[in-house]
């Protein structure tokens, strides 16, 4: 019959538990006790002669030691000497133990005082020296006995951990960085039991440190002795750990991990630590974007200030690129941000991520509906009275905009043009919208509409609305919405093949988070009519992309995984590029080494006024042409 006494005792594992640590305790109390009384006895035999050793001190210490037990063994329970995790103990422990031992012998000594005046069990106060040297000796005792109890834990558990890795086959990891990052990496993958891999050897540059241990694991070479190591150890995971690294540097050795044909990983950022739960692991697996030799982009607090106490419109908000402007906006102080989005479960997602993060220090505010719809946006507008917008939202995506161009033209062209007509409306003090290097001698009617809303942002620059109209041009990102690599991962995880259109396809690459930090430091550069021009570094083979992604994915380009060449697609360019032939020689670098300035190109505004008109009535079969009247340079398969 089950009653509440059984029910507060807990599960039978819990009164286990309990039993197991309640007989620990006890065995240690009474070896605390036996370790002071032999203590004292031990100083008593040297301080004294034998004689009077034998017939006065010893009669003493048998009369005295049921109290001296009970005295250490109460300080050290106040102390909580019986409470610490001794598998644990270090120096903190010790130094404890040496000022519980100190109190109690001071406890003592008043105790021997007395019960020498009241005569009481022979008891009788010890000289000066005893009592000092018994705090010494009881400290190194007592302690000793937790320290052996430490190692004896530890090897103990280094032989079920060991057993452990051969009934289980685990990973034999080897660390690359044998600095702070390293060692709490080793340290996770312990306290976790090796569960996760055995780190058996770290590699180092420092010579200072080749050829020493670390918490018993070697230091064995350099960087450059990547390759013959893992071989050497039998490696099975690579874990890269050196944040410190330039992206240069870490793209390297990154490169010459990717060679052993090992599962490779790497540590977190300071930044991803900071925003990860503490319980969560401090290694992830290696990125496509980790390989990229690109310096990382700082934003300039200065320059950003712009954005404090304002309220922020972002369309396209719950987007991929338009998400993460809107998160490094947030890092400003402005007053609001609105998402702006015609779908509402991204936006929700990320309102909801915001408000976690920032706990109303600032606000954020969705609105559903499309820049297609200028009545929606006036609403927006006349309600939040934005003095700043970033216009994110496009039809980004360039074999669908080939096949439906109209719409294209009326979500990319014309949901520009409300959005900015709005922004004016409203006094907007800077609006930058976001073009692509597809822009730039346009082969496809995206690339196309993007340039004609480059034209749009200088045309209302030139009438003066005290609105600021900026763009910001750049190349692929890496991860955003029908990007590359989402498509080359759900290619390998089908088991291939990965299709790439060019065998000598290139394409300019940055990181969203890299992207939209540079758009917000463009609009704090911004004066009016700009268009900037990120630097994309150099452009990238999408071939070797693909090898790279399905080697991170542990497989063998080609033989594990087939790549097939498929063709160019409609529109598709071979190469893209960041400048027209007429801008590239003016191209000025601003106070930000990443961002460049183009002046405006002379354009008729009657002629862009007038080709908008005609936009507005074309069908499937003239868009183009109409497009090529406001583009010059657009060359259409069509």
């Amino acid at each position: 019959m089950s009653n509440g006494f059984s029910k507060n005792l807990g599960t039978p594992e819990e009164r286990k538990s309990f039993f197991i640590l309640s007989l620990r305790r006890l065995l240690l109390v009474l070896i605390d006790a036996v370790s002071v009384n032999l203590a004292f006895a031990g100083i008593c035999a040297m301080n004294y002669p034998w004689d009077e050793f034998v017939t006065q001190i010893v009669p003493a210490l048998i009369g005295r030691s049921l109290y001296t037990a009970l005295v250490f063994v109460c300080t050290y329970m106040f102390f909580g000497l019986y409470n610490s995790l001794w598998e644990y103990a270090g120096l903190h422990e010790l130094v404890r133990c040496a000022g519980a031992s100190a109190v109690a012998t001071f406890i003592t000594i008043g105790i021997d005082s007395m019960a020498d005046r009241l005569a009481f069990l022979d008891a009788q106060v010890l000289r000066v020296s005893v009592y000092f040297t018994a705090v010494l000796l009881i400290t190194a005792v007592v302690g000793s006995v937790r320290l052996i109890y430490r190692v004896l834990r530890r090897v103990s558990k280094a032989r079920a951990d060991s057993l452990l890795l051969r009934n289980r086959k685990n990973k034999r990891v080897m660390i690359i960085g044998a600095g702070d990052m390293g060692l709490l990496i080793l340290k996770e993958y312990e306290a976790k039991s090796f569960a996760n891999g055995k780190p058996v050897v770290f590699v180092d540059d420092s010579p200072m440190k080749r050829g020493r241990h670390v918490e018993g694991v070697p230091i064995k070479g350099t960087c450059e002795d990547i390759p013959e190591l893992a071989k050497k150890f039998r490696i099975n995971e690579i874990i890269y750990a050196i944040p410190s690294a330039s992206p240069q540097r870490r793209s390297e050795i990154l490169r010459l991990a990717m060679e052993t044909g090992c599962t490779l990983k790497t540590s977190l950022s300071i930044q991803e630590i900071t925003e990860k739960n503490a319980n969560e692991t401090t290694v992830r697996d290696v990125e496509i974007t980790d390989l990229l030799a690109r310096p990382e982009v700082t934003l300039n607090t200065e320059i950003c200030s712009y954005l404090k106490g304002q309220t922020v419109v972002v369309t396209g908000g719950g987007g991929s690129i338009g998400s993460e402007i809107c998160t490094q906006v947030a890092r400003y102080s402005p007053e609001k941000v609105i998402i702006f989005d015609n779908y509402e479960n991204n936006a929700f997602v990320l309102k909801n991520k915001l408000d976690r993060k920032y706990k109303g220090k600032v606000q954020f505010f969705i609105r559903i509906g499309s820049v297609q719809d200028p009545a929606r946006l006036k609403e927006v507008f006349e309600e939040f009275k934005p003095s700043v917008v970033f216009h994110a939202a496009a039809h980004k995506h360039v074999p669908l905009m080939e096949d439906s161009p109209c719409e294209a033209v009326k979500n990319n062209i014309f949901g520009t043009y409300n959005t900015a007509q709005a922004a004016i409306d409203s006094k907007v003090k800077k609006f930058v919208i976001l073009s692509t290097d597809k822009a730039v001698n346009p082969t496809n009617v995206m690339g196309a509409t993007k340039r004609v809303t480059e034209l749009i942002i200088q045309y209302f620059e030139r009438k003066n609305t005290g609105t600021h109209f900026a763009a910001v041009r750049f190349g692929n990102v890496l991860g955003s919405n029908g990007s590359v690599i989402p498509i080359f991962k759900e290619q390998i995880a089908l088991g291939g093949p990965v299709t790439v259109t060019h065998k000598d396809i290139t394409r300019y690459f940055m990181t969203i988070p890299e992207a939209a930090q540079l758009v917000v430091q463009a609009g704090g550069i911004a004066k009016g009519g700009e268009i900037f021009v990120l630097d994309m570094g150099e452009p990238v083979s999408i071939t070797s992309l693909a090898e790279k992604l399905i080697t991170l994915s542990g497989y063998k380009p080609y033989e594990d995984i087939k790549i097939e060449f498929t063709g160019l697609r409609p529109g598709e360019k071979l190469y893209e590029e960041l400048t027209l032939s007429e801008e590239e020689t003016q191209m000025q670098l601003t106070c930000n080494d990443k961002i460049f300035v183009l002046p405006p190109v002379d354009f008729s505004s009657e002629q862009l006024e007038a080709g908008l008109e005609n936009l507005k009535k074309v069908d499937r079969l003239n868009v183009r042409e109409t497009l090529l009247s406001l583009v010059p340079n657009f060359k259409s398969e069509e």
